[in-house]
């Protein structure tokens, strides 16, 4: 401390100096010491250190002058609080000096302090004190309007400074709002506009009232018109006040909306470009207001869309201009400096793209209105505006987007003819003549707009440019060789023949190849990297044009083969260049091999060496990985021996690698390679590899392994004798993976075929009962040291074996018997649902009606005291029955009849067999003598007293439906009509199933007109009934949304009606001593919660966000399981709805920090307190959700809880921990996208 006061005290001497140097210098390493974290004042050095840097403010020299003042602010977080009220204070006094450069450098100081005090959550006291005093003598220096300078510079402080504290700044808002009102009426117009960007950042933290209060005289003024001057001024602020606040202007937008529109006809360029962007900026902030006007304000945009006064344009002149472009500068020697109308242009163009931006269910009007307008608007002469006209026609494109994927699930988007996507197809050709003009303009942003807006078109309609590629490839040609082409214009047009090339079939491009190609290669030899990395992508993308592998082509591409090999081969060669570049040649030299390769056998030599040399290299090993596995897979039968053996070395050492996307990509080309190339593979080479593959085998990760297995099958079919290794290395690792948990999907099926390539491969100790017999052996070992199997590894076991008994399928019947005897003589259940479900998927392959007393022998496993062993009973009867329909399935339909007792265990069978005859159109012939008894046995049962096996009958129905939905659907919605609530039920839920499967157009055309009647059941008077319907609305609204978007309107009411608590539903029950309550109406209110969370992702653009607020809000303060859904509801609309969850901050925040703030009982018991902390954790994250949404942090009350989150231990810990859970989150995910990739 000494020795800092001693060092502190030498320079504060030579700051004394008269020699400005010696003052520059200790003042420079005075800067450099107070940047120290370490360093600590004491109080005498903090007092002088104050006073000479405020003494050095007034400093003769300016160098001097600028270093004390930067100086502030580190010294600010390192005195006392007293010490920055002086420091603050004298500032102030210097800041209405008259000498104008101390008034300047007292400025600077300001606002150096407003940013360097600490954050309010910080050191809120110290930001406070200084707020206290710096609001109100800045205060009083906007109201001196003698010297306008210090106005200015106050109320630029004053813009900081509530931009920064407007929170702290509370008690003396109305004070500042005072202030700053009257000088929006001042005489100078650089005072008017810092007063109100001022204003803007006032409105963000001022109350309610005093928002209203200054809305009121704002619409007061403009009422009276005094001057259009003042007017402007007036719509300004208005519009930057919705900016900053717009979701606080609901209530004031009936009026000022008339004053816009109302204004917008007075003959002022100013005053209208004004009105258009508060319209603009109500349309982005006040989306529910605004709704009722949105109509006026396009009909106002596209009328001065067309505003320009002093200019003719004569679209037969143009023509000719483009006809004869050596007279160019027609347009540009038009000039006059006071034309103000581009301007208005422009703010109509900008607030286009704003209301196409936010009004999704507006699209087909707009492309009626707004689209055509737009197009017709591309031959703008001002390229600022004609950059936006393109940017909101391009907004119109990317709303399209959604349509199109919409049109997909629900297949009848693209048909209609007022479709969004139909009314764009019947524009294409208008807009790509408007911009053909403009492809060879010489100004880049427009060209450059023009090929982003198409590449957007291409994206979005792909395949719309077919047609009109010969008026488009002079455009692109022009941009790639115009010697005035920035590097910026040329990625833009090389970018967008990418996406042309990719998008279009290859037939449309082949009469231009010539024109295409000069310029693309002369593109991927450019010096600046960036455009050779895009101009071999595109040149990737020619190659498959040029000749097409998947289709019959006539193009004669021999001519442009060398050059484009030339060219690659220059650029894979060279080590010095850019990595992505690197990259992008060895893809390139990949596709040229995989199409053309056959043309360059001589090249081959020396090619191939380069891609050998590129796979030892540890950056463009994973590339080059790539590349060779599309050389490989190559139809043309590359002769790739130059290289295989160093290959194949390379490749196993691979697998031993930590990249994972390395391993992957490696098997995928072994197995390429051993699939094509098997005859050039030596034995050693194959060994090689099949000594790496043991340690891929595992549940750790599924994707490797089933790579893995895909390659053994390859290896085990091509090359059997190569299988060596597998009894003793590689079968240990599958037999422990097939044991597992997890084992599913494609590395199941991955398993399965290996083992069917091993059994039909006969080798010497891996025959049929060898594998079947160290397959099923743990299941029959005993005893305390044997690790139990998982219930889900019975399944994958049985699958395998009956996978093996498919290749040899005279094996089937004696290992049946086996089982058989195994489920009399093993009293263990695992034995004995191992049993059942091997027999079960035998069955499903096999006719077991040879096997005496099969069914006898599964009907007793229906009575075992094992609910598993029963499951499996009933799963092994429906799949015998698959393998035998005739036999089997009347005895099943009779047993269901005959058993009351046995039905839910039957009725599983017969769902196990609808189940598997669903799969395939041929499987679907084989059930059809059998559907319509089946159809009224079911209908016998939809009235179960049992819930179970009605849920079984509704799945029954619903799949059965989907066979013939035709004659059954309509047959099922007859059906709702049935008296019992039961049947009722059942039906509607049966609906639900018929919903739940994928998309299938055909059946989808026909349920669309019966939907109405099945979800209409949310208006039943059983409550069961209604519970039921309302799973069945979230599962089509999460599988085929496209059904029930224009339903909404007639369900969200019941559905909102389903979220109330009634109390009639609640009752109290007696247990005991205790009372205990008991809502029946839970489980509704959760179903409707559930289904409204689904809706938020799959139907945003037919809700209406302010009335589903309203039921959230009820939501949060409901029962722990809707409070859960709730928070889940908040933190996805903080993401996609956050101006509306601005405007409802208040009402949301109070029942979170409720939560967040309650106490248990302290005799409440361990289950009681684990809710508790889950609730405050998910009530915590949804607080975090809102907080990152813009401007909230500015909300008063938002303010206050985080506050007391900050202040209370327990709430900071919860807080924080969230905070790096959400981040660390973040960087998961990143990270998993870049392990995939």
């Amino acid at each position: 401390m000494a020795n800092v006061s001693y060092h502190i005290a030498n320079l504060l001497e030579k700051m004394t100096s008269s020699d400005k140097d010696y003052r520059f210098m200790a003042t420079n390493d005075l800067m450099a010491e107070l940047q120290k974290d370490s360093i600590k004042l004491d109080e005498d050095s903090e007092r002088k250190v104050v006073k000479m840097l405020l003494k050095l403010l007034e400093d003769k020299n300016g160098e001097v002058q600028n270093l004390a003042v930067k100086c502030l602010g580190p010294l600010v977080n390192k005195v006392k609080e007293y010490q920055v009220e002086m420091i603050v204070e004298s500032l102030c006094n210097n800041m209405v000096s008259d000498k104008e450069q101390l008034r300047d450098i007292s400025s600077i100081g300001l606002k150096t302090v407003i940013n360097e005090l600490p954050a309010a959550g910080g050191g809120g006291g110290l930001a406070t004190a200084v707020c206290k005093k710096m609001t109100g003598r800045l205060s009083a220096a906007v109201a001196r309007q003698e010297d306008v300078s210090v106005q200015l510079e106050a109320l630029d402080i004053l813009g900081d400074l509530l931009a920064r504290f407007g929170a702290l700044l509370m008690p003396y808002q109305m004070s500042v709002q005072e202030a700053l009102l009257p000088q929006l009426a001042s005489p100078r117009l650089a005072v008017r506009k810092r007063s109100i960007a001022a204003i803007g950042y006032l409105v963000m933290s001022c109350s309610q009232g005093q928002f209203n209060k200054l809305m009121e005289t704002l619409l007061e003024e403009l009422a009276k018109n005094s001057s259009t001057s003042t007017t402007r001024t007036y719509i300004q602020c208005i519009g930057t006040i919705s900016r900053h606040a717009g979701h606080r202007i609901g209530e004031h937008l009936e009026k000022v909306i008339m004053f816009m529109v109302e204004y917008c006809k007075v003959e002022d360029d100013e005053l209208r470009e004004y009105c258009l962007q508060g319209f603009e900026s109500l349309v982005r902030r006040c989306p529910k207001e605004i709704s009722p006007h949105v109509p006026t304000i396009v009909r106002i945009c596209l009328e001065y869309l067309c505003y320009d006064p002093n200019y003719n344009y004569d679209d037969e002149d143009e023509i000719m201009m483009d006809l004869d472009r050596g007279d160019t500068d027609g347009e540009e020697e038009y000039s006059d400096d006071d034309d103000m109308s581009w301007k208005v242009r422009r703010a109509s163009a900008k607030c286009l793209e704003a209301v196409v931006a936010t009004r999704h269910e507006m699209l087909t009007e707009f492309y009626r209105a707004i689209s055509p307008a737009l197009i017709a608007r591309f031959k703008e002469r001002e390229e600022n505006v004609k950059v936006d006209i393109f940017h909101a026609y391009m907004a119109l494109l990317r709303q399209t987007r959604p349509a199109m994927q919409a049109g997909g699930d629900g297949g009848d988007m693209v048909e209609g003819d007022e479709s969004p996507l139909a009314l764009l197809r019947s524009q294409v050709e208008p807009l790509v003549k408007a911009l053909h003009r403009q492809l060879r303009d010489k100004g880049l942003r427009a060209r450059q707009g023009c090929f982003t807006l198409l590449q957007e078109l291409v994206v979005v309609l792909p395949g719309a440019l077919a047609d009109h590629v010969p008026m488009l490839v002079p455009g692109v040609q022009f941009s790639l060789s115009d010697k005035n082409s920035s590097s910026n214009m040329k990625i833009d047009t090389l970018a967008f023949l990418n996406c042309l090339l990719i998008h279009h079939n290859p037939v449309v491009f082949h009469a231009h190849i010539g024109n295409l190609i000069p310029p693309v290669i002369s593109a991927v030899g450019d010096s600046f990297y960036k455009i050779t990395s895009e101009a071999l992508l595109v040149l990737q993308q020619l190659v498959k044009v040029i000749r097409p592998l998947d289709q019959e082509s006539t193009f004669l591409f021999d001519p442009y083969v060398h050059d484009i090999y030339e060219c690659t081969l220059v650029k894979l060669k060279a080590a010095d260049i850019d990595q992505e570049v690197k990259e992008r040649a060895i893809a390139c030299m990949g596709q040229i091999l995989c199409h053309l390769g056959d043309r360059l056998q001589v090249e081959l030599r020396v090619c191939l060496p380069i891609f050998l040399d590129r796979l030892r290299n540890e950056i463009t090993r994973l590339t080059t990985v790539k590349a060779l596995t599309k050389v490989a897979g190559s139809p043309l039968r590359i002769d790739l021996s130059p290289i295989l053996v160093d290959c194949i070395q390379v490749l196993a050492s691979f697998l031993r690698k930590n990249q994972r996307a390395l391993k992957l990509a490696t098997l995928t080309l072994l197995d390429s390679l051993v699939k094509n190339y098997s005859m050039n593979l030596s034995a050693d080479m194959i060994s090689a590899v099949m000594k790496e593959l043991p340690p891929l085998i595992s549940e750790t990760d599924l994707h490797i392994s089933q790579l893995t297995l895909n390659l053994l099958t390859s290896i085990s079919r091509v090359r059997p004798q190569s299988l060596t290794l597998v009894s003793s290395a590689i079968l240990p690792e599958i037999l422990v993976l097939v044991r597992s948990p997890l084992l599913q999907g494609g590395a199941l099926n991955a398993m399965l075929e290996f083992f069917q390539a091993l059994v039909a491969s006969n080798l010497p100790g891996l025959t049929f009962k060898d594998l079947l017999q160290r397959l099923t052996e743990p299941v029959y070992q005993t005893g305390a040291s044997v690790p139990p199997i998982h219930k889900q590894a019975f399944h994958s076991m049985a699958k395998a074996v009956a996978a093996l008994t498919i290749q040899r399928p005279q094996e089937a019947v004696p290992v049946v018997c086996q089982f058989l005897s195994d489920l009399q003589n093993w009293t263990a259940d695992s034995v004995q649902l191992f049993a059942l479900l091997a027999i079960g998927e035998i069955g499903r392959h096999t006719d077991l009606s040879s096997v005496d007393d099969l069914m006898r022998l599964l009907l007793d496993s229906f009575s075992s005291h094992s609910e598993e062993v029963k499951t499996a009973a009933s799963f092994a009867l429906g799949s015998v029955s698959v393998g035998n329909l005739s036999q089997y399935l009347p005895f099943i339909l009779q047993e269901i009849t005959d058993q009351p007792r046995r039905q839910y265990l039957l009725l599983h069978s017969l769902k196990e067999v609808i189940s598997c005859l669903s799969a395939s159109p041929q499987a679907v012939k084989m059930l059809e003598p059998y559907v319509e008894s089946i159809w009224n046995l079911l209908l016998q049962h939809c009235e179960c007293p049992e819930e179970g096996a009605r849920n079984v009958v509704a799945e029954c129905l619903g799949r059965l439906a989907l066979l013939k939905p035709e004659d059954l659907l309509p047959r099922l919605e007859a059906y709702l009509n049935a008296q019992s609530p039961l049947a009722r039920a059942t039906v509607v839920a049966a609906a639900k199933w018929t919903l739940a499967e994928k998309p299938r157009p055909h059946v989808d055309a026909l349920l669309r007109p019966q939907l109405p009647r099945f979800l209409g059941a949310l208006g039943d008077p059983d409550l069961g009934v209604r519970r039921v319907a309302l799973v069945a609305l979230n599962s089509v609204a999460h599988n085929k949304p496209a059904l029930v978007r224009d339903l909404l309107d007639s369900l969200l009411p019941r559905l909102y009606g389903e979220t109330r608590v009634r109390n009639e539903l609640i009752r109290e029950v007696e247990m005991g001593p205790f009372k205990h309550t008991v809502d029946d109406g839970l489980d509704i209110r959760k179903a409707a919660f559930e289904c409204m969370y689904t809706l938020l992702d799959t139907c945003l653009e037919q809700l209406d966000i302010f009335e589903f607020l309203n039921h959230v809000e009820d939501g949060l303060k409901d029962h722990y399981d809707i409070k859960m859904l709730t928070y889940l509801m908040l933190v996805r609309l903080a993401s996609l709805c956050p101006s509306a969850i601005l405007q409802r901050l208040e009402r949301l925040v109070e029942p979170l920090k409720t939560t967040c703030t309650s106490k248990i009982k302290t005799n409440s018991v361990k289950q009681e307190y684990e809710k508790q902390d889950e609730l405050k954790r998910s009530a915590m994250r949804a607080f975090a959700a809102l907080l990152a949404i813009p401007d909230a942090d500015k909300n008063p009350l938002m303010n206050e809880f985080l506050t007391q989150i900050k202040s209370t231990p327990d709430l900071q810990a919860l807080y924080e921990g969230i905070q790096k859970d959400s981040n660390n989150s973040a960087v998961t995910d990143s990270t998993n996208v870049m392990d995939v990739s």
